[in-house]
């Protein structure tokens, strides 16, 4: 009865569901259609390309500014500097190293019209982190929490990486900043004045905020990114001054599931290339990710120790090795900088496929596991 109940479709969809899967749903799809019918494909993925890279993924990095301000709030894992630094000193080293591999890799091959593809393998893919870390450790080990944090902090620096490093087109910086600037004020006066409906948020200053990007030159997805935190949060708020309705909650309840289906969508329209395109780009950013990813954590762990920091309390170096292979999944994040780096080619469709491959890093994390003798999964 348990193994039936498992394979009903409301169980496969809330598996699905759980651990954010809908996207390697599409990305299949994706890969599936445009190898059996590429003229469709194109002609399909072409139709949808523009609301959900530019629109829709827009609520998938609200969601994710989210979690990264409220790591940063009082009683949040990233309130404390001492608490905060070894994971955030881990992320960066697992960006600068993977980088560097990518950059060193291509100038000596000759390869110096890649080098625009250098943030592709800094990305660590949340969902991503957390599957695996809940299939590798045990509950409770300060493995997985440290490895959330790690993913939470890559992503914020990759937020500010996707703005300054790759500009939709050429900046036009009154419009982009004047926009912004006032889209943020906008968000600031309506939560002083107690609005609680979120849509009010998105429709008014985040609808302006994303004219201004777009218009302005940035990425258009980063739209909610200075609007969420202005968003009312118990927290955030002085104790004179709580808000009881929680905005930043209710924006994510309603969205938590819809940025499923834009994952779908997304995983569809940018992970189908042909199986024909594996090429230069795409086992550089591979061995970047699964190679420079653990090198940069273990690294940059050991120098915040040296600087008087600490790891968690059992969280040994074999554990380290583990997570930042796992780290080297970079999938979600990785394929949105590859379609940023890259105009639409075989280098492109190269460099999604070394995205697409790096979750080759989870069994390799596994095995790691297993050889350095981690708790079983």
């Amino acid at each position: 009865m348990a193994t039936e109940r498992l394979f009903r479709p409301a169980a496969v969809l809330q598996f699905l569901l759980d651990n954010s899967l809908l996207l390697v749903v599409g990305a299949l799809a994706g890969l599936a259609w445009a190898n059996a019918a590429p003229a469709s494909y194109e002609r399909v993925s072409h139709l949808l390309a523009f609301g959900v890279n530019d629109i829709g993924m827009v609520f998938f990095f609200g969601l994710m500014t989210k979690e990264v301000y409220e790591a940063t709030l009082p009683g949040g894992p990233l309130s404390s500097r001492r608490e905060a630094a070894v994971p955030i000193f881990a992320a960066a080293g697992g960006m600068v190293v993977p980088a560097l591999v990518y950059v060193s890799v291509v100038v000596w091959l000759g390869r110096s019209d890649l080098v625009r593809g250098w943030a592709i393998p800094c990305a660590t893919d949340i969902a991503f982190a957390y599957l695996a870390a809940r299939m590798i450790f045990k509950a409770g080990h300060p493995a997985t929490p440290f490895l959330l944090l790690l993913a939470i902090a890559d992503d914020a620096f990759g937020l500010i990486i996707l703005a300054l490093a790759y500009p939709q087109k050429e900046l036009a910086p009154a419009t982009l900043f004047v926009g912004v600037a006032i889209a943020v004020a906008l968000a600031v006066a309506l939560r002083r004045r107690r609005v609680a409906n979120f849509w009010i948020y998105v429709l008014g200053p985040g609808a302006l905020a994303w004219a201004a990007m777009y218009f302005g030159g940035l990425h258009p997805a980063l739209a909610l990114v200075p609007i969420v935190p202005a968003m009312p949060h118990p927290k955030s708020e002085s104790s004179s001054g709580a808000v009881t309705p929680s905005t930043m909650h209710h924006f994510e309840a309603w969205w938590r599931i819809p940025v499923q289906v834009v994952l779908l969508v997304f995983g569809f329209v940018n992970a189908g290339v042909s199986f024909s395109s594996v090429g230069t780009v795409t086992f550089v950013v591979l061995a970047s990710l699964i190679v420079g990813k653990p090198a940069g954590i273990v690294l940059a762990t050991w120098l915040a120790e040296r600087f008087g920091f600490r790891r968690p309390s059992g969280l040994d170096y074999r554990d380290l090795v583990t997570l930042g292979t796992a780290a080297g999944i970079g999938f979600t994040v990785a394929l949105f900088f590859a379609t940023a780096s890259f105009p639409a080619g075989i280098v492109l469709s190269e460099a999604k496929m070394g995205a697409l491959l790096s979750v080759i890093a989870l069994p390799i994390a596994i095995a790691v596991g297993k050889i350095l003798r981690n708790p079983e999964p």
